[in-house]
């Protein structure tokens, strides 16, 4: 007999899953895991096939299209939701983007656009997206967004997005206090750099993966499913008295850098 996991009884959303590397899918299949039901969001319709891959092995998770870069389209996906998921206990929201040009050469020349874009998809997103799920959000619950130390620390070819992950950290506090009276907490998860797809677009990422290696408390860098579980700690009710935190999942790299 299964013993009931962390997560039994719970609906959560997860963004972001769009391949088997992601720290999305990670926390997806962590969520399944510990008896939580999953949805799946996906960006396109040329992209459903991809994800529509992921929903299968955990047992056909819904399928949600969701472009955040709009406010009708997030409203419309709350929607479309709420036929699979009435009351929603979870959002994972791991979204983040930025031009290929902006993330190459120095940060002094970050063009307009390429920073409005960045905040837009990879912070904004988060606010549209709480306030849309917040109606389903009917008897409280978590929302755990994805952040990076780039937003606190200078991490060479990072650029654009560092900014942008430091405006996600600052609104993960303000919307932990909004919607704290309604029983949703709000937090995000600092990981470690993983090999990610989006991850290896970053100039020399496989140097940064070898430095931390041996510089970090743990002598290791981090895994996907490491993250993950922290994801499915600040889901749970075991985190129940913590919101506009930011958890480091790192091997200890924030307290020596």
């Amino acid at each position: 007999m299964r013993v009931a996991g962390l997560l039994s009884g719970k609906n959560v959303l997860v963004t972001g899953a769009a391949n088997q590397r992601s720290i999305a899918w990670s926390v997806a299949e962590a969520v399944h895991r510990e008896g939580g039901a999953v949805a799946l969001t996906y960006q396109a319709e040329r992209l459903r096939g991809r994800v529509e891959r992921l929903a299968v092995e955990l047992g056909g998770a819904a399928m949600i299209e969701l472009d955040v870069a709009s406010d009708a389209a997030v409203s419309a996906a709350v929607d479309d939701l709420a036929a699979h998921m009435p009351v929603l206990h979870g959002v994972v929201h791991s979204i983040a983007w930025a031009p290929a040009e902006d993330l190459q050469g120095k940060f002094v020349q970050t063009t307009r656009a390429g920073f409005a874009a960045a905040n837009d998809i990879s912070s904004y997103s988060l606010i549209a997206l709480a306030r849309e799920a917040q109606r389903l959000m009917t008897e409280g619950g978590s929302i755990v967004t994805m952040t990076y130390a780039g937003s606190w620390r200078v991490i060479p070819n990072y650029n654009v997005m560092g900014p942008a992950k430091a405006s996600l950290e600052s609104s993960v506090r303000y919307l932990a206090a909004d919607l704290g009276p309604a029983g949703v907490r709000v937090n995000a998860v600092s990981a470690g750099p993983i090999a990610t797809v989006a991850a290896r677009t970053i100039k020399d990422f496989s140097g940064m993966l070898d430095l931390l290696e041996s510089h970090t408390p743990l002598r290791r860098n981090v895994t996907a499913g490491e993250v993950a579980d922290a994801a499915v700690f600040l889901l749970s009710d075991l985190s129940r008295a913590i919101t506009g935190e930011v958890v480091h999942v790192d091997a200890g790299a924030h307290a020596v850098t």
